[in-house]
């Protein structure tokens, strides 16, 4: 693999990903992060198997390839580095990846990107799409109310159903409840409901965030239903998360999309 992009591109893309990074892990591939050439521009990748970012920048490639570098080692050379082009030269023999940037040249150790996890595509089944800037409120206004205690596991999600063209949202810790829904105005395909972690929610508030503020961003929401996940692709990026079976969900009203209610019922 040979590639070369700017370090202002590489170093927001590693903010972006790095989130999913797991340092301290039985397998040290999740503790790296997966650099590959992908139809002319460069892909960044992170996962610690509950949820995996991806994220796509501006580059030049010379030659195709892949390979997965320590995220910790990775990121504290490129901060060091003048907003400058960086040369990156892999060579698969050696499992080195050369960066070169203005006077700075230094060899990083990699693992072969075989061993990293293999995302999940979208799914044309169970799709929502909305503005960015509207899903992250919804986002914000209902996972707040999801349970913070691991021992109550399928409170620490947020249930998500998709039918008849509407997105209802619902979290609720056992005390309060949150719910939020809204009319797509296009067709969802089959109903269907899942329960999403509300760690993987947050995460795509903050990548949202980030995201460039002129134009309309959108966000397209895949239920993957027989790999139990869902995908959410915004543009450069791309977030996909575990969803718990629906019917792990726990008793709440089955109208609640219908207007406010407690967690009894009530």
């Amino acid at each position: 693999m040979r590639v070369s992009c700017l370090q202002e591109n590489l170093s927001r893309g590693m903010s972006i990903v790095g989130r999913a990074v797991m340092p301290r892990s039985t397998m040290p591939v999740l503790g790296n992060i997966l650099l590959a050439t992908d139809e002319g521009r460069l892909r960044l990748a992170a996962t610690n198997l509950e949820i995996g970012i991806t994220c796509w920048i501006g580059a030049m490639v010379e030659d195709d390839g892949a390979v997965t570098i320590p995220a910790r080692l990775l990121s504290d050379f490129v901060s060091q580095l003048p907003a400058e082009r960086i040369d990156m030269d892999y060579v698969v023999r050696t499992q080195m990846l050369n960066l070169k940037c203005a006077r700075y040249d230094t060899n990083l150790k990699g693992i072969d990107a075989a061993e990293f996890p293999i995302f999940p595509n979208a799914s044309d089944d169970h799709v929502a799409v909305m503005d960015a800037a509207a899903f992250r409120q919804m986002i914000n206004q209902v996972v707040f109310a999801a349970a913070t205690d691991e021992s109550r596991p399928t409170l620490t999600g947020v249930s998500t159903r998709l039918e008849k063209g509407r997105l209802t949202m619902a979290a609720t810790d056992g005390f309060r409840l949150s719910v939020r829904s809204v009319d797509l105005g296009k067709d969802t395909g089959a109903p269907v409901q899942v329960i999403i972690p509300a760690r993987a929610l947050q995460e795509v508030s903050r990548i949202i965030g980030l995201l460039p503020s002129d134009g309309e961003q959108t966000v397209t929401v895949s239920v993957i239903e027989e790999r139990n996940q869902v995908l959410f692709s915004m543009p450069d990026v791309a977030l996909s998360g575990d969803a718990t079976d629906r019917r792990e969900l726990p008793q709440l009203r089955s109208d609640y999309s219908q207007g406010p209610c407690h967690p009894d019922g009530h």
